[in-house]
């Protein structure tokens, strides 16, 4: 009669048989399944423990405060690929494939690309070139495909971009190189702000042009070098037009556009108060006709 430990045997049996089932052969090593659990096992930890180190190396080398965020990514990056490098390495003998397989996959590889792989590793190339050419670093804002955002993750195939009103998008990584890319922080976070005014005809432009240079000179985000200027821009139909060129630091998308539209709201409340009509649309209607117009009140009867 057949006890419990009988069947715990027999289960553990057929248990270490399945668990050392030969799956393939490798030149001369046999490949077991064993081998590909724990070398699978050795990939998940190692990977996820390189990640974390990579991070924790990142953060430290912005905590001592004289190396920029940007390189201090670079090598969070680099460190973190060269760690997963070696984790594969690592993996590969205790699952019994030899690392001279790397010879193997090379040829399959290039095969790869020739038949449709070549998006792929553009821009896992492309990735390597950006991280170390460096066009875009994270919290860059940019302007690519007429899409205006921060940058926020620069990935192993594609870059992650915080537009103006919220969304993500997910650009990869070849177009930054492929593609005409306006990068307004790459040297400096500075911008180039303008503000344009127009004016009813008879207005004083003079006291028009200290105003302007008032306001923007208070303006707390508006910097004194270089220097801001007020142009006289021309005569338009409706308004003599006057052009307010400024810089302000930046360092989202949306914070130009924030300064434009305070100084808007100064401009137009300093105006009321010195009298200064902001000119509309108006046109004169003249009739060319040599005698006076006769007009006619007709009284209609009730």
């Amino acid at each position: 009669m057949e006890t419990f430990s009988d069947y715990v045997t027999y289960i553990a049996e057929h248990f270490r048989s399945i668990w050392s089932i030969e799956l393939f052969k490798s030149g001369d090593n046999v490949v077991r399944l064993n081998q590909i659990v724990i070398a699978f096992i050795i990939v998940i930890i190692g990977g996820l423990f390189a990640k974390l180190l990579a991070r924790l190396i990142g953060r430290k080398i912005v905590s001592l405060g004289h190396i920029p965020k940007h390189t201090a990514y670079l090598i969070q990056r680099t460190t973190h690929y060269f760690l997963l490098l070696v984790v594969v390495l690592v993996a590969l003998p205790v699952a019994g494939i030899p690392i001279t397989i790397f010879t193997v996959l090379g040829g399959a590889l290039a095969i790869g690309v020739g038949f449709g792989a070549q998006n792929l590793f553009n821009n896992l190339i492309s990735g390597f070139i950006i991280l170390f050419e460096q066009p875009i670093r994270p919290g860059d804002v940019v302007e690519i495909d007429s899409q205006e955002g921060l940058v926020e993750e620069i990935g192993g195939r594609r870059v992650l971009i915080r537009r103006t009103d919220g969304a993500n998008i997910l650009v990869p990584n070849s177009h930054f190189l492929e593609q005409k890319v306006v990068n307004w922080t790459l040297d400096d976070n500075l911008v180039r702000g303008k503000i344009e005014v127009g004016v009813a005809y008879g207005s004083d432009a003079k006291a028009v042009e200290e105003i302007l240079k008032k306001l923007v000179g208070e303006h707390p985000r508006i910097v004194k070098s270089p220097l801001p200027v007020i142009l006289f821009k021309s005569f338009g139909d409706n308004a003599l037009l006057f052009e307010t060129l400024f810089w302000a630091p930046i360092n989202r998308p949306m914070d130009l556009r924030i300064i434009e539209s305070e100084l808007r709201f100064e401009i137009d409340s300093a105006f009321k108060e010195a009298g200064i009509v902001i000119a509309f649309p108006q046109r004169d209607i003249h009739f060319d006709k040599m005698s006076p117009l006769e007009v006619s009140l007709i009284r209609k009867d009730k």
